[in-house]
């Protein structure tokens, strides 16, 4: 599918990767309704992006919300391209001294607002005939990322929704990938854990943590550049950058030696603990 003229709703959008994505497709000629939480971030983004992009706000734990604005992105252009189910949140911290609160919290956002993205769209490019869904997971969805278990739970469970879903929409015209970035320069990186749950005596750095696991945080047009470049390859599994692939491929022929290597940062990250 050509990106010009084709209508694309983006989850997530005020920032980091959702940001990159909306702008990157907007200036390859598609229309890219950019949404978000917080809709001021979503208005500033969609300008930045420009004539091509509109603003909505968003909260895709909610989804009645999430059918409401694919529905009138699909209505008010006539079609239904692209999905990206990109908005998430990290949680970091030991697992032991997590509440049951953030694993519902994170489950929420990460896994279901990408169910009910894909319960609203897939049905409705499968009655077109075609379209493209891009759910973002992580590389802590491929491979172990300890002390930020809750995270790496849900970033699995997309990754197996996405790779399932693929070979059931095959035939109907319907593609599907997951695009697993490792670090990537965004927000995310030096967020906090939720404000209205109890805080865990201690979470690491995971800016200092994902670089010792898998290279320093990559820049986030470079990733948008190439995540683009997978979905017109209708490639399944999209690893963001190159070093990635390396370490997801370490993890799935030697898992053993990859084990020792996480073992390794976890035991550098918790030296750091006050």
């Amino acid at each position: 599918m050509s990106w010009s003229g084709a209508t694309a709703v983006v989850t997530g959008a005020g920032s980091g990767i959702g940001k990159a994505l909306a702008c990157a497709m907007a200036s390859r000629g598609a229309n890219v309704f950019v949404t978000d939480v917080n809709e001021q971030s979503a208005r500033e983004v969609a300008a930045t992006c420009g004539a091509r992009a509109q603003a909505r706000r968003l909260d895709v734990r909610d989804p009645d919300a999430v059918r409401a604005v694919i529905e009138e992105a699909a209505t008010v252009t006539g079609r239904l391209d692209y999905l990206f189910n990109n908005a998430g949140i990290a949680l970091g911290g030991e697992a032991q001294d997590l509440v049951l609160g953030h694993w519902e919290r994170i489950l929420d956002v990460n896994v279901r607002g990408v169910v009910h993205g894909v319960v609203a769209a897939y049905p409705m490019m499968v009655k077109q005939g075609r379209g493209h869904i891009v759910n973002v997971a992580s590389l802590a969805g491929l491979g172990a990322a300890p002390l930020l278990a809750p995270y790496s739970m849900t970033k699995h469970a997309v990754v197996g929704l996405s790779t399932s879903l693929r070979a059931e929409g095959a035939a109907l015209g319907v593609r599907v990938s997951v695009l697993c970035p490792a670090a990537i320069e965004t927000p995310i990186l030096d967020s906090e854990n939720p404000k209205d749950l109890p805080n865990p005596t201690w979470k690491p750095d995971m800016r200092r943590f994902l670089t010792k696991i898998a290279g320093p945080p990559y820049p986030v047009d470079e990733l948008a550049k190439e995540a683009l470049a997978g979905v017109e390859k209708n490639q399944a599994v999209i690893v963001v950058p190159g070093r990635a692939r390396l370490v997801w491929r370490v993890s799935r022929w030697f898992p053993a030696l990859a084990e020792l290597g996480v073992l390794d940062a976890v035991a550098s990250e918790r030296k750091h603990k006050s």
